[in-house]
Parts: structure tokens; sequence; C-alpha cells
């Protein structure tokens, strides 16, 4: 689909404010920011990997996968208040402004305390179909008792992220993130090493560091906050609050659709084998790694074309697809060069085996395919994202969905794993095809 160019006259009517320059001083923070997140886990996995006994990393990695999906599943609250906060920004309304912060706040806290109250039966039914021997379920659950506490935190804080980078406030936003993962990193080590307080000190670390970034959080919001709203009527608008609740209804279904993609890649691929499923491992965090960084630009456009929305400005609006697509175009080449240069170092940094290496190699065709497929398809979510048009990618995840399925289930008894990877890069094309047909249909008029 052709977009309508921007001349050169109207091209400098943005200024520098809308620059090259800018919009990568705005995605640069944000990469980083995304890519802390990842580091973080390799490191909790690394100090209790120091105990000796692998039960340690086990619980560890089985007590983060329920918050990584409790947490995940929500993550349309940070996505959502990017876009109302960044449209409120552009429109000059101060009053909508702090109510593009309140109602995902308290929604946050709201399902935070839901998960309290329901912390037993959403554990037991985790553990069930994880299914974890009893030595790892036992540490699952001295993990899980302490980090609960702090789910009305990390979810609240959602909220305060996504004001932060709808306002583009974006270095703020990235010093936080930091912080959050930087004293976590040193009280791992302070607890785990140090006072040997095993699982329970990398608990303890995580909800010793969510409660101090979230009161960093409202701080910040709070000074932020240019004008107090005279009257609070507003927070109560049933349009407002109605049209929150229906993009994040559709962001909640799209995201449900990726994590059963991913269950089920990762469900395949335990089919083949330890061996396998290993190589897969390897495979996939780089993948996503790298979808991390496209990431980066996605939020940058979702900024732009939130502001692009409040203020009715079509022009800002293609210049800012324009621009995305040119730097996470370039990105891709990029990174798809040093993949082709360097994937068999980059393969042996997570891995001894000689065999999972050797099969990871075999499969990272796949790994190469997977930026020029990828990236158009996480920008355009992101432009979608600023004009809180959720529809089409709820749209294109559940269509992109059924092709994986279809894929996976027609040829993965004669193409084996090449035949799951087969699907998953189909899913990722598909995903950028049916957003790039719904773009023609994004106005900011």
């Amino acid at each position: 689909m052709s977009l309508p160019s921007v001349s050169a006259h109207q091209g400098n009517a943005l200024g520098s404010m809308h620059s090259h320059k800018a919009f990568l001083l705005l995605s640069i923070p944000l990469i980083l920011s995304a890519l802390s997140t990842p580091l973080l886990g390799a490191v909790d996995t690394a100090v209790v990997g120091q105990l000796k006994d692998p039960v340690y990393i086990g619980a560890v990695a089985v007590g983060a996968l329920i918050f990584n999906y409790l947490y995940w599943i929500l993550g349309f609250l940070r996505v959502s208040t990017s876009g109302f906060t960044a449209q409120a920004d552009g429109a000059g309304d101060s009053n909508e402004l702090v109510m593009a912060f309140v109602r995902p706040f308290l929604l946050g806290l709201g399902f935070g305390l839901v998960f309290l109250l329901l912390h037993k039966p959403i554990l037991q039914g985790a553990l069930f179909f994880i299914h974890p021997s009893d030595e790892v379920a036992a540490l699952v659950e001295q993990y899980y008792a302490i980090r609960i506490w702090g789910a009305p935190l990390s979810l609240a804080n959602y909220a305060v992220y996504g004001w932060l980078i709808g306002r583009s406030k974006v270095k703020l936003a990235m010093w936080m993130q930091l912080l959050l993962n930087g004293m976590n990193i040193v009280l791992d080590f302070v607890f785990v090493l140090g006072l040997d307080m095993g699982v329970e000190g990398v608990a303890w670390a995580t909800l010793a560091s969510e409660a101090l970034v979230f009161l960093i959080g409202a701080i910040a919001v709070w000074l932020h906050i240019s004008r107090i709203p005279k009257t609070w009527s507003s927070l109560y608008d049933s349009k407002r609050f109605l049209e929150m609740l229906s993009v994040n209804r559709d962001m909640f279904l799209r995201t449900c659709c990726l994590l059963l993609v991913l269950g089920l890649f990762t469900s395949a691929g335990a089919g083949q084998g330890d061996d396998v499923l290993a190589a897969n491992a390897i495979l996939m965090q780089i993948a996503l790694l790298i979808s991390y960084i496209f990431d980066g630009f996605a939020n940058a456009g979702s900024i732009w074309v939130g502001k692009a929305y409040g203020q009715r400005s079509e022009l800002l609006l293609r210049h800012t697809i324009k621009l995305g697509a040119v730097w996470s175009f370039a990105a891709a080449l990029v990174i798809t060069i040093a993949l082709v240069v360097f994937h068999r170092s980059l393969l042996s940094l997570f891995t001894e085996s000689v065999m999972v290496s050797e099969l990871a190699g075999q499969y990272s065709i796949w790994l190469l395919i997977f930026p020029i497929v990828i990236f158009w398809g996480l920008m355009l979510a992101g432009i979608f994202n600023g004009a809180t048009d959720s529809v089409p990618t709820r749209n294109s995840m559940v269509i992109s969905m059924l092709v994986f399925v279809l894929i996976l289930y027609s040829t993965s008894s004669w193409l084996g794993n090449h035949g799951l990877w087969f699907a998953y890069i189909a899913f990722s094309l598909v995903r950028s095809i049916t957003l790039w047909y719904y773009l023609s249909k994004i106005k900011a008029i």
C-alpha cells in the first residue's frame, strides 16, 4: 500500500523536532530500556547457578515464568497508556493528560489486588500445567509467596512507564527501568550469595526493586503533572472509559494469541527431544532480543503518532510512518548482516553443549530470515498503538496465529523442526502483511 509522500517543503516545516536525529534520540533509550529486561533474567539465572544444585535454577525459571505470563497478558496497560497520553499531550488537553494516567493506574492496582486475592489458585493452576518436580515446586512456592506482593506495584508501574513514554520522557523511563534491573542485580548478589537466602533472596531482591521504582515513578509523574484537575468527574466519563477498555480488550486478545503461538512452539519443540528443545530455546531467545530492538523504534513511532492524532496532523502521521520504515528497515539489514557473519559465535555463547550448538546452527537459517519478515509488523504495531486503533493489531495477530497453527500441523510430520520454524517465520510475515493492508486506512484527521 502506498502512502502520501511528504514533500521537501512540508518536511522542512516539521522542523528539527521531528527529524531523523530526533527519531533516533527517542528510539535509542527505549531500545536500551527494553534490552535491560532479558539481561536481568540472565543474571538471576547466573546467580542461582552458583548454588550448584540445579533445582534452584529450575525454581527461579518456573517462578519467573509464572509472573512473566501474569504480567505479559496485562502489558496492554503500558501500551494503551502511551497512546492515550501522547494524544492528550498533542491536543494540549491538561485534564485528559492526568486522566490518561489515573485510569490505567487504578486499573493496574485493581488487577494486582485480584492476583493477590487469587494467589493460591493461580499458583496451583500454574504448577499443574508446568508440572515441575516436587523439589522444584516447593522452592517455587517460596519464591511465589514473596513476589506476589509486588503484583499491584508492578501493574501500576505499567501506567507510570506508559504515561512517561507518552509524554516523551523516554530518558526518565529508561533510567527507571535501568534502576529497577540494576538494583535487582545488586540485591541478587547480596541476598543470594552474601546472605545465603537462596531462591527467597532472588524474590526479595525483585520485590524490593519493584517497590522502590514504584515510589520513584509515582513521584516522577506527580512532578510532571502541570495542573491538577479541579473536578475529577471526567475520570468516570463513560465514553472515555469504555474506549480505554475496548482498546485494552483488543490488546489483551492479541497478547493471548501471541502467548498461544509461543506455547505451541515450545511444546512442539519439546516433542522432538531435549536437544532440539534447547536449540530452539537459544534461537528463540535471540529472536526475542531482536524483537526488543524493533520495539524501541515502534514505541518511538507510537509517541509521534499519538501526538499527530492529538494535533490532528496528517503530515506528522505520514512523516512518522516514513521515519519508522526507514530506520527499522536499516536496523533489519544491519542485524541480518551481523547474524550472517557472527551467528555461529553468538550461538556458542549460549551453550557449551556441542550437540545443542550444532543443532542450533542447522536451524539458524530461519533466524537469518527473521529480522526482514518481522521488522515491518512490529513497527506498524507501534503506529496503530499510537493511534489507539487496536482492531488491526488484534486482527493481524488472530490471522497470523491461524496461519501458524495450520502450517505447524500440516508440516510437522515431514519437515520436523524445520516445519516448526517455517510456521513461526510465516506467522511473523503474515503479521507484517496484514498490518500493511490496514495502513492505508489510518488517518489523523
